[in-house]
Formats: C-alpha cells, sequence, structure tokens
C-alpha cells in the first residue's frame, strides 16, 4: 500500500512539472546498429563426456539480442520494457562498454555514459568510499573532480558508517543507494539505469525519483531506462522500446506501446 501511495505521489510531482525536450532528430546520442550479443552456454554433461570419451564439449549458443537496431536523440528519456531475458540488461551493458557485441556497432558520438545497476561496478573488498573514487575514474572524471563531489555522494547516499566498511558487507539496498548516489552527483551526458529506482527504502525511493527528475529535465541529458514499472515509464519517457526475445517488438510513443504490452501479457 505504502509503494502504491508513493508511486502516485511521485507521479504527481513528475507529470505535473515534466518539461518537454525539443528533440532535433540530426542531433543523436546514441546510435545502434545491427547490434548481435551471443552466450555460449556449455552443459555439464558434456564435460563429463567429453573427459571420458574424448569427445568434443557440446556448446550451445543463445542469441540474447538479435540484429537490433535504433537511435536515441541527444535529451530524450527511453524507456525499455519486456519480461525477463528478453535482452533488456544485456543490451544496455553493451551499451555501456561492459559487453562487447559479436557483431554490428554502438556509436555513443563521444559522449560520457554511466550506468546504473546492481551487482555492475563495485569492487566489494573495498569501502564504500574507496569504491566512489574508483567509478568515479572509471566513468572518466579526474580524482580531483571525484573529490570535489565526494561530501555530496557520501551524504545523498546516507549510509552512516557504512560508507568506510566493504561493500561486500551491504545489503542490495545499501549498494543501491551508493550506485544511485555516484550517478547523480556525477553526472555524465547519457545515463543508463537498469531497474534500479524500486530498490531502497521509501525514504530513499522518494528522493532518488526527485533527483531523477531533476536529473533528466536538462534538455542535453539521455537516459535509457530500463523497467518492469508501467507507472516509472509512464511518467518519464518520452518513448518506449519493447523488447521480446532478443528483438524490438515496438518502438514508439510510450503510451501507446505500454498499452500494447500490457495486452500482450493479459
Amino acid at each position: 500500500m505504502k509503494d502504491d501511495v508513493l508511486k502516485e505521489e511521485l507521479n504527481d510531482e513528475i507529470d505535473g512539472e515534466r518539461i518537454v525536450k525539443d528533440v532535433n532528430e540530426d542531433n543523436i546520442a546514441i546510435e545502434v546498429k545491427d547490434l548481435c550479443i551471443n552466450y555460449k552456454n556449455i552443459k555439464a554433461y558434456s564435460i563429463k563426456k567429453s573427459l571420458l570419451r574424448l569427445k568434443k564439449v557440446q556448446v550451445e549458443e543463445f542469441h540474447a539480442v538479435k540484429n537490433v537496431s535504433f537511435t536515441v536523440p541527444e535529451g530524450e528519456i527511453l524507456g525499455i520494457i519486456g519480461k525477463n531475458g528478453s535482452g533488456k540488461s544485456t543490451m544496455l551493458r553493451a551499451i555501456a562498454g561492459i559487453f562487447s557485441p559479436d557483431s554490428g556497432s554502438i556509436d555513443l558520438k563521444g559522449h560520457t555514459v554511466s550506468l546504473l545497476a546492481i551487482g555492475v561496478g563495485f569492487q566489494k573488498e573495498i569501502t564504500g568510499r574507496e569504491n566512489i573514487l574508483l567509478s568515479g575514474m572509471l566513468l572518466g572524471f579526474s580524482e580531483e573532480e571525484i573529490r570535489a563531489k565526494m561530501d555530496d555522494i557520501i551524504a545523498f547516499a546516507d549510509l552512516g558508517r557504512f560508507i568506510d566498511m566493504p561493500v561486500r558487507t551491504y545489503s542490495s539496498g545499501m549498494y543501491s543507494k551508493l550506485a544511485f548516489s555516484i550517478t547523480a552527483i556525477l553526472e555524465t551526458e547519457v545515463m543508463l539505469i537498469d531497474e534500479v529506482l524500486s530498490v531502497g527504502d521509501q525514504k530513499f525511493k522518494k528522493k532518488s525519483y526527485r533527483k531523477m527528475k531533476e536529473l533528466i529535465s536538462k534538455k542535453d541529458r539521455t537516459v535509457v531506462i530500463v523497467s518492469h514499472n508501467i507507472s516509472t515509464l509512464s511518467s518519464l519517457c518520452d518513448r518506449v522500446m519493447w523488447m521480446h526475445d532478443g528483438e524490438i517488438k515496438k518502438l514508439g510513443p510510450t503510451e501507446e506501446v505500454l498499452e500494447e504490452y500490457q495486452e500482450f501479457m493479459k
């Protein structure tokens, strides 16, 4: 019940003040062409057989993303939705440079990019404070720039004494708070967000939504949000891309795509 009330409050705030961006189609922030990403899976029993019979290991290939092409204009907020296993997170990690495409291309047009996702980017044996420095440097910021914003990041994360404890001691909610705070305070031109706005306590959820609204209101910031939350995508996004079995099933106006998606999922 509390989550529903929070969503309504946040949606009212965002809808009431949402800034409509003037999108110049010639000014592209992200260009994805014919992107394919495959996973190779070795079955355990095939390894055993190969050892006993000197046969080759049986390798299965899973096509996570299949010939996907799209562009995101500078300043647009693009939502991505789809069932689990549809390739959403894999594609986001490829755009962030974590996964390499098997074929196709991703062009960020020289923009700085950050990925906000649970389980990505932290060294678990070092402290939260040390991870802020490491993460900032990986995003392309200098040590001086990161230290200048260190206090703001720590204050926003509100982790108390845990900021100087190893990240392996963090709960998923604490992990999310630190990840969000780094991305929110060390602002990049392209923000990739993977299903993290619903993580954390009620107070932090509300604070993170408000900060996100502030960040994406800037016309030159491009945001791609992967989420299963219909109300989040409806409130924040200019367009939505629906992925299904590694392919784009539909890409278009937010409400139109979400309506079709909900009908399909019934």
